[in-house]
């Protein structure tokens, strides 16, 4: 009996620690790489256990081995054999992939987790548990768009007028210029792609895109539906960038110059890339690092603050490595030669579509013809939104239980970083009247 349970105790001992390595090596080599979620004392301690446990599964395999102990039949089904079996395979195989993807040198995954997460409000976590500050400099400088140094140059933008045609330089002139009616203000074309889908609005008309803004400016943010509803609009998508204070997912405070209708309701520094994304008093785009005072001497009537510039003067900007900002729901303006303006939203963050990267976004508007273009607010924030009996047209009767907000709906399908299909407040949007 006493030497049944010493077999016992040594393959209870072999078991729990065969099940406790994998483990203590997955937290010791993110506490190497990492100077946030496993602090130095803890590494330490973690190496010691992790020294600790393979010396005594070593030792107990050892003195199975020698003595040719096994397990008694009666101690331990067949059944159950397999479900331990499967169990360990599965923790080793899952600890393995996860060290390969994280650590390993191929550094595709490494360089699109970094990109990804250190651009997101909420969700920079993914990248600063697991990697240092070091690495995650390193991954940003080595993966980043390089914006156009030079002007807008808005004499270049020509309103003509011609917004049926028989002639088209490429399939995308065709898309644009194919109208079923004349008079309608807009036109809606679907983007599809391998990583994600979307919709491209063509707004024939700059005059009628304005800023709008949410009611409780400094305060909270609010629906780009509600705020549609509110000004009556044919159209909407949201804007510029805000601070979202305590991750609460309703900032509304304002970064940057934010002006609607000619007057300043933000004028703060902004980061070393993007700046003002706006329309002047002659209906163009103009994109500029500049201060609030500044953007009204240029005429500028309605202005958000976002980042980057993707097209000025038309010329796509300059990327490193996969453009920096990783792959996720983008919103995005810009605007043609002719004048035409293209609003840009597409999807991300399920399996079927993950999202597009900033140079996605870029080539897209640029195809379409943008002369000029900016990248806006993306992710949760990231929704084009139409009144209810448009929008029925692009969603189903399921979908607007959740997409639509005092008759606007969103005809995107927005995820947020929960998951659940439901956009967020925001603080700005580009409306169209």
């Amino acid at each position: 009996m006493k030497k049944d349970n010493k077999k016992n105790r040594l393959v209870t001992i072999a078991v729990i620690t065969s099940i406790l390595i994998p483990i203590f090596l997955v937290f010791f080599v993110i506490g190497f790489h990492s100077n946030e979620l496993v602090i130095k004392p803890v590494h330490y301690a973690l190496f010691l256990f992790l020294f600790i446990t393979v010396s005594v599964w070593l030792a107990s395999i050892f003195v199975m081995l020698k003595n040719k102990n096994k397990i008694p039949k009666e101690k331990m089904s067949k059944s159950k054999k397999i479900v331990l079996i499967i169990f360990l395979s599965l923790e080793i195989l899952g600890s393995s992939t996860f060290l390969i993807l994280m650590y390993s040198p191929i550094k595709f995954f490494r360089e699109w987790l970094i990109s990804s997460a250190m651009v997101t409000m909420s969700h920079k976590y993914l990248a600063t548990w697991f990697y240092s500050s070091e690495e995650i400099v390193r991954v940003l400088d080595a993966n980043k768009i390089i914006e156009q140094d030079e002007e807008v140059d808005l004499d270049s933008i020509k309103f003509n007028g011609q917004f049926n045609r028989d002639d088209y330089e490429n399939e995308y002139e065709r898309e644009i210029f194919t109208l079923e009616n004349l008079s309608d203000p807009y036109k809606i074309i679907p983007i599809s792609a391998k990583n994600f889908e979307g919709y491209l609005a063509v707004i024939y008309d700059p005059s009628r895109i304005s800023v709008a803004t949410t009611k409780y400016l400094n305060t909270t943010g609010q629906y780009v539906t509600e705020m549609a509803a509110d000004a009556k609009a044919l159209l909407a998508i949201n804007g510029g960038s805000f601070l979202d204070q305590n991750q609460k997912g309703t900032g509304g405070i304002p970064e940057g110059v934010l002006i609607k209708n000619g007057k300043v309701l933000s004028d703060k520094p902004y980061t070393s890339s993007g700046g003002v994304i706006g329309f002047t008093e002659d209906n163009k785009l103009i994109l500029g690092k500049m201060n609030a005072k500044q953007a009204l001497s240029k005429g500028v009537r309605d202005a958000v603050s976002f980042r980057p510039f993707l097209i000025v003067n038309g010329k796509k900007s300059f990327t490193k490595g996969n453009g920096g900002w990783g792959t996720a729901p983008r919103t995005a303006i810009g605007q043609r030669q002719d004048g035409i303006v293209l609003m840009l939203v597409v999807d991300g963050r399920t399996v079927k579509n993950p999202g597009a990267s900033i140079v996605d976004v870029m080539n897209i508007l640029y195809k379409y013809g943008a002369y000029n273009a900016s990248n806006l607010d993306g992710g949760t924030s990231s929704v084009m939104v139409l009144p209810k009996e448009e929008a029925k047209k692009y969603i189903t009767k399921k979908e607007m239980q959740t997409h639509c907000k005092k008759d606007y709906c969103y005809i995107n399908d927005v995820v947020n970083g929960s998951g659940a299909h439901v956009t967020r407040p925001v603080v700005s949007s580009f409306i169209v009247k």
